[in-house]
């Protein structure tokens, strides 16, 4: 869901203004700026396309900002994360082009930047309505909100195959051939066809998943590559003898457009996707030249004999304390069976300080910590 493109107008703290005086205000646009951080997009720092306020003293802004569903709730439905609350301005500096930035508060697992929200009843991510109100103590400027600008998830174009199923791409550009990166996303991070929200967004806004491989790092070691993200309409642990044809059908289109090295197309994915990616493996064997499962489930759903027919080299990737999926059962499972299969098993998930959920060792792949990308990129089909 887009934005909310409501005008906001705003006032300083008291300040009685004359009928129509509105209309006389200065009026400033701004932007939201959001980073995906390892455990969801956030919104970090506003630019207002104004080049004098007077003094640039982050005490004089006050940001307000409100979250809400784009999705009407049933009665006892919960959401995680709406917001209505202050954002503190940590700073207020000059930019390019005469703008000002105000850079907010902002952390892992802090309440009140996010711009998804979770639907328990429906395990889904949704993209949040978000209304942001500035008031400037020193003028009587109102101030306009426009779009969410993230430039890593802007950089992945929007696309639809023949069948239907949506996706973005990112494309290094087409001097050489290039190889190809499949990123099959986790539970959340699908359709809600009954609520009719299918938005090819939350796929790179909720986890670095996908964007890891689109960074310069992860680009000078495949080469340039294509970063595609195809987005399930249900879960793919539904039904993945359906869905592996429509992703194939899309790893076709994006190779046929894009000149893309057959010998060097792979196939990585956290969760529902860990499970899609071994699904794609036992039914394309021939397709990639390796595979990354990532807390993949595979009990009652890949069979022990389609694991140990499984000839894509295969690196498996879980946490032992994740609580969503049992790594035994099926990581290790799995690994035991995948012939010539690596296996990263960590205590935990933790980066930069931050202890995340078990489930969330997609996390380390994202940020290469075993040289996850190196391996991928020295295997050919």
């Amino acid at each position: 869901m887009p934005i909310s493109r409501r005008t906001v107008l705003t006032a300083a703290a008291g300040l009685a203004l004359p009928l129509g005086a509105a209309r006389t205000r200065p009026a400033v646009g701004f932007t939201l700026n959001a980073e995906t951080l390892d455990g969801g997009e956030q919104v970090t720092s506003l630019t207002l396309h104004a080049g004098r306020l007077g003094p640039l003293d982050p005490a004089a802004f006050r940001v307000h900002a409100t979250a809400t569903s784009p999705i009407p709730l049933a009665p006892g439905d919960q959401i995680f994360s709406e917001y209505d609350l202050d954002r503190p301005v940590t700073a207020a500096r000059r930019a390019r082009r005469g703008n000002i930035v105000l850079d907010l508060s902002y952390a892992e697992g802090q309440l009140g930047g996010g711009t998804l929200g979770y639907i328990v009843s429906r395990g889904r991510n949704v993209r949040l309505n978000l209304v942001y109100t500035i008031t400037h103590a020193a003028s009587n400027t109102r101030f306009l909100q426009g779009g969410l600008v993230n430039p890593e998830v802007d950089a992945f174009g929007y696309h639809a195959s023949a069948s239907g199923l949506k996706y973005r791409l990112y494309s290094p550009g087409h001097a050489r051939r290039r190889p190809l990166i499949v990123w099959l996303h986790g539970g959340g991070e699908g359709a809600s066809l009954p609520d009719d929200y299918y938005d090819n967004e939350t796929t790179l806004r909720a986890n670095r998943g996908a964007l890891g491989f689109a960074t310069r790092e992860a680009q000078k070691i495949f080469g340039g590559a294509h970063v595609v993200v195809p987005q399930s309409t249900s879960y793919w642990i539904q039904d993945g003898p359906r869905f592996a044809p429509l992703i194939r059908e899309i790893v076709e289109d994006v190779a046929r457009r894009n000149d893309v090295d057959r010998d060097r197309i792979y196939v990585a994915g956290c969760s529902n996707g860990g499970y899609m990616s071994m699904k794609m493996t036992v039914t394309y064997p021939r397709l990639f030249a390796a595979s990354v499962p990532i807390c993949g489930v595979v009990t009652a759903l890949v069979s022990d004999t389609e694991l140990a027919e499984i000839r894509t080299p295969s690196w498996l990737v879980a946490s032992r304390d994740d609580t969503t999926v049992d790594p035994v059962a099926n990581t290790v499972h799995a690994h035991d069976l995948i012939p010539r299969s690596r296996m990263t098993l960590y205590d935990t998930v933790t980066w930069n300080g931050y202890r995340f959920p078990g489930h969330w060792s997609w996390i380390y792949v994202a940020r290469n910590d075993q040289n996850f990308w190196q391996w991928m990129a020295r295997q050919r089909r």
